[in-house]
């Protein structure tokens, strides 16, 4: 089906890949131009946080089970917001990797059984992917530049999850290159560790954060034991990160009793930050790109946003920034559907869960 025959078009995306059940409505205004044509009708997402918060961590099938029983609500409830029938919709849309194998799949199986039953196309959608083009959702850009199509690409995406931490070379949409990324832990999955070691709750991410912001108003000079946490690989000539050795610094520090809570979680969000900014920076300047686009889940943390923008402020470095609203970084599926509009071309028959797909 030619675009250019096409006026409009609505997707209906859907994404399992962790603990989030994640049902989403998004319309195609305007397929002529490639940025800014899209509408969220709907972005429902069904949070597991409380059920695996007494785990400190998700359990696959245990969040299996819950996607299971809670996609035929999602899904109703973003029909329902869209003010659509499944007939009204023109593709589905479905996350087929990364993310949990056993939780990727209730996605696709239910996603399977939506477009043969109603007989739409279905597209399969890289999750990873799908963070990055978030960015070109929402009408109102958390950027420094207004949005022109000529002025974005090459750009070097950055995308920070829990179980993820890429820099990616994008030539233009569908053009990836992976450059670097995490050697162990990423930098969400160092949250979530040094959160337990701490005693702070779960998920690790804004629990650190919320504790960083009391820490953050105490100068290291009025502490009774300051704290200097490594910068692991910052000042590598390699694209690539280490946080393991981060949260083994935090777990020394705490066995010999010399530490703020508050301000340890200070400390370890500095340090995760300074490295995320360095190295895409170095990134940036070293492969001459035009945009720095920013994804994934950690990329919600208020004090990475506003220090990614002083940083480029301050050392007036050129280059455009892309950040997604705050709702649009962690998992949803308005995300997926706006991957799929790129990729409609591409329909694959058997679709089938890649846990460890990787972006190209």
């Amino acid at each position: 089906m030619a675009a250019k025959n096409i006026k409009a078009i609505k997707i209906l995306g859907i994404d399992t890949s962790c603990d989030d059940t994640a049902v989403a409505i998004v319309k195609i205004k305007n397929q002529k131009s490639k940025i800014k044509n899209f509408e969220i009708l709907s972005n429902v997402v069904s949070s597991q946080v409380k059920l695996h918060a007494k785990y400190g961590g998700v359990y696959p099938f245990l969040a299996k089970r819950e996607h299971q029983k809670n996609l035929p609500l999602v899904f109703k409830k973003a029909l329902g917001e869209a003010g659509l029938l499944i007939s009204g919709v023109d593709f589905i849309a479905v996350t087929v990797g990364p993310g949990l194998e056993p939780c990727l799949w209730q996605g696709i199986n239910f996603a399977k059984e939506i477009a043969k039953k109603y007989n739409k196309p279905l597209i399969s959608v890289n999750h990873i992917e799908a963070h990055i083009l978030a960015n070109f959702l929402s009408e109102k850009p958390e950027n420094q530049q207004t949005r022109k199509p000529g002025t974005i690409f090459p750009a070097v995406c950055l995308v920070v999850s829990g179980g993820h931490t890429q820099l990616i070379l994008m030539r233009k949409i569908g053009e990836y290159k992976l450059i670097g990324e995490t050697r162990d832990d990423a930098a969400g999955e160092c949250l979530d560790k040094v959160a337990r070691i701490l005693g702070l709750g779960y998920p690790g991410g804004p629990a650190v954060a919320k504790f960083a912001s009391l820490g953050n108003l105490v100068s290291k000079k009025e502490t009774k034991f300051p704290i200097n946490l490594p910068r692991p690989m910052m000042y590598t000539k390699n694209y690539d990160f280490s946080f393991s050795g981060l949260k083994t610094a935090v777990l020394y520090k705490v066995r010999e009793r010399k530490y703020n809570k508050s301000a340890m979680a200070a400390e370890v969000q500095q340090a995760v930050i300074d490295v995320l900014i360095h190295k895409t920076v170095k990134t940036a300047k070293d492969f001459r790109v035009k945009s720095i686009i920013l994804g994934g889940g950690v990329v919600a943390n208020e004090e990475l946003r506003k220090q990614f923008n002083w940083k480029l402020e301050i050392e007036n470095w050129k280059f455009n920034l892309f950040v997604p609203p705050l709702d649009l970084c962690t998992d949803n599926a308005a995300m997926v559907a706006v991957a799929a509009f790129y990729h409609r071309a591409k329909r694959v028959k058997n679709i089938k869960a890649e846990a460890n797909l990787r972006i190209s």
